[in-house]
This record gives structure tokens, C-alpha cells and sequence, in this order.
């Protein structure tokens, strides 16, 4: 897939590689919005901080998904799905649950489970029509992916929907997956990792490298971009220190449930603090009260680990 030239200039180097999966993140979510309506505006009740910015057209939100939308990591889940359909061996499925704790525990991600993660995902999915993903995808979420969905952050996605913004996932996941699991929470559409395919069949390769990292960066920029956002008035959501680059994109950050370095970050430049997972307020919230429901735990793009094929 070529190069879109969405790209605004950047603030910090970005790969090629990471360049190309962003925009081809961006155009796969406009691709799979196109055809919807903008979500109906709701009212805000006048003791309610300005923000979001009721009918501010050129604004929206980023949420990354894993520990910051739903408990957990869910492409994990959405192996447990594959491997009740017999896509591959239990012992692989074990073998990528220790990789899950693993995160959990470390709240680092590691350089070797990512190569993994993405290896593992492609061999999976090759040869497979991406219909067919598509189709499981909706019947996994409801078995293992609804109930993990916390209250806190949906309330503070809601809270941009209601003003009549949009709101889209960020996620290392498939591109495929994020759409089914944003369309089930009344997002706009998702921004996720495009694996390559031809006449509707996936060839085992991805477009560009995973959506993590900078690369989420690149691909938030260019779905601004294509969408005639600006930036300064856009807000983002995530956990990691890894999403750094998306969030210092925008003009409203939020770290969620933050590890330590993204902790440290956001304190140094006054970014929003949420912690749903002690019941915790941090001292700058600058949003309503009510999104400030809800526990989350769980992993971040590392535990994306998908099981191999029986070989």
C-alpha cells in the first residue's frame, strides 16, 4: 500500500515503517466510517467542567484500548477464541497466558514478546479471509471481551460522544478486531495494526510494523489530518509510557491508569491523572465527576501475543 501524504510536519523522527502503518491505519478507519452517521449531541449539565467542548467539530478523542478501555490484553482474548475454534495447539495458548502474566506483573514490555506477538499473529491469520476474522471477532467479543469493558473510561468516551465529537480506539491489535470492538461500544471506528491482504484473504504479512508506538502517533496524525481535526483542541487516552508519542500529540493528554514512567511524565507536565484501579483522584481532572467510575488491571500492545499454528 502506498504512502497516503497526510503527514503534517512532526515534532520527533519516526520510522518509515511506522509512517506507513499509521497511515494505513487512518485510511482502513475512514474506510469502515464513512457510511455512519456523526453521533446525536446531549446537553451538559452547567456545574460541569467545559470539556469536552459541546459541538466543537474540529475536536475528538484517542483511546488506546488494552488497560485503558478494557482489563487485560485483547488479542489474548481473542486467542482464547481462536483456540476454542481449534486454530491451534493448547500448550501455544499457555504459553502466551504466561507472557500475559508476565506484563501484568513487569508492566514493561519486552522487545522479544512483541517479535513474537507479531509473528505469532500473522501465522495465525494467513490464509484466512478476513470476513471470516471479522465474523469471529463479533461472537469472541461477546464470549470473553464485553464484561472487561470498565465504566470509568467508557464514561469518559461518552463524555466526548455526548458533546457530538468522535472517538476512536488506538490499538496495536488488528485493525479488524478494534473496529468490531469499537463499533460494540458506540465508538466511531478504530485505529489499529493492517495486516496485508489480497482479494479479501490474508497473505501472512503486515502493512508497515504493529500500531505501537510511534506508529500511533503517525496514525492519529494522519486521521487528523484527513479529517480536518486540530490537534490543540483533540484529546488522548492511554496507560503507557509507549503512547508518550500520541498523547503529546494533543492538547488535552490523559494518562489512565498510568505505569511508572508515564506517571512520572504526566506529573512533570501537568498532564490529567486518572487511576481507576485504587479509587484514586488525581489532583487535575478537568472532567465530569461521573467518569470517574470503574477499576481497571490488566496489560498492555506487549501481551498482543497470538498462538502459532501446529507446525
Amino acid at each position: 500500500m502506498a504512502a497516503l501524504g497526510w503527514l503534517t510536519p512532526r515534532r520527533r523522527s519516526a520510522t518509515a515503517r511506522s509512517v506507513l502503518a499509521g497511515e494505513a491505519s487512518a485510511e482502513a478507519a475512514r474506510k469502515t466510517t464513512q457510511e455512519q452517521e456523526p453521533p446525536p449531541s446531549a446537553e451538559q449539565n452547567e456545574d460541569e467542567p467545559e470539556f469536552p467542548v459541546l459541538g466543537d467539530d474540529k475536536a475528538a478523542a484517542f483511546f488506546d484500548l488494552d488497560n485503558t478501555v478494557m482489563q487485560g490484553a485483547a488479542l489474548f482474548h481473542f486467542g482464547r477464541g481462536l483456540h476454542k475454534r481449534k486454530f491451534f495447539e493448547t500448550r501455544d495458548l499457555a504459553r502466551f497466558a504466561w507472557q500475559q502474566a508476565w506484563f501484568r506483573l513487569a508492566g514493561v514490555e519486552d522487545p522479544e514478546h512483541m517479535q513474537d506477538a507479531r509473528d505469532s499473529a500473522l501465522s495465525i491469520v494467513k490464509g484466512h479471509r478476513v470476513a471470516e476474522l471479522m465474523t469471529i471477532g463479533e461472537e469472541i467479543y461477546d464470549e470473553y471481551l464485553a464484561d472487561r469493558m470498565w465504566p470509568g473510561t467508557r464514561a469518559l468516551a461518552q463524555a466526548h460522544l455526548d458533546a457530538g465529537q468522535k472517538v476512536w480506539l488506538v490499538t496495536a491489535a488488528p485493525v479488524e478486531i478494534a473496529t468490531v470492538i469499537a463499533r460494540r461500544l458506540g465508538f466511531t471506528g478504530a485505529l489499529g495494526t493492517v495486516s496485508e491482504s489480497v482479494d479479501g484473504v490474508y497473505t501472512g504479512k503486515l502493512v508497515g510494523e504493529p500500531l505501537h508506538g510511534p506508529a500511533k502517533a503517525e496514525a492519529v496524525r494522519a486521521l487528523a489530518t484527513a479529517e480536518g481535526l486540530d490537534l490543540s483542541r483533540c484529546a488522548a487516552y492511554s496507560d503507557s509510557h509507549n503512547d508518550i508519542p500520541m498523547l503529546s500529540l494533543v492538547g488535552h493528554p490523559y494518562a489512565i491508569n498510568p505505569d511508572t514512567k508515564l506517571r512520572k511524565h504526566a506529573r512533570e507536565l501537568d498532564w490529567r491523572l486518572r487511576d481507576y484501579r485504587t479509587g484514586r483522584k488525581a489532583a487535575k481532572v478537568g472532567i465530569p465527576a461521573a467518569a470517574g467510575v470503574g477499576a481497571v488491571a490488566g496489560g498492555t500492545a506487549a501481551a498482543i501475543a497470538l498462538s502459532r499454528r501446529r507446525r
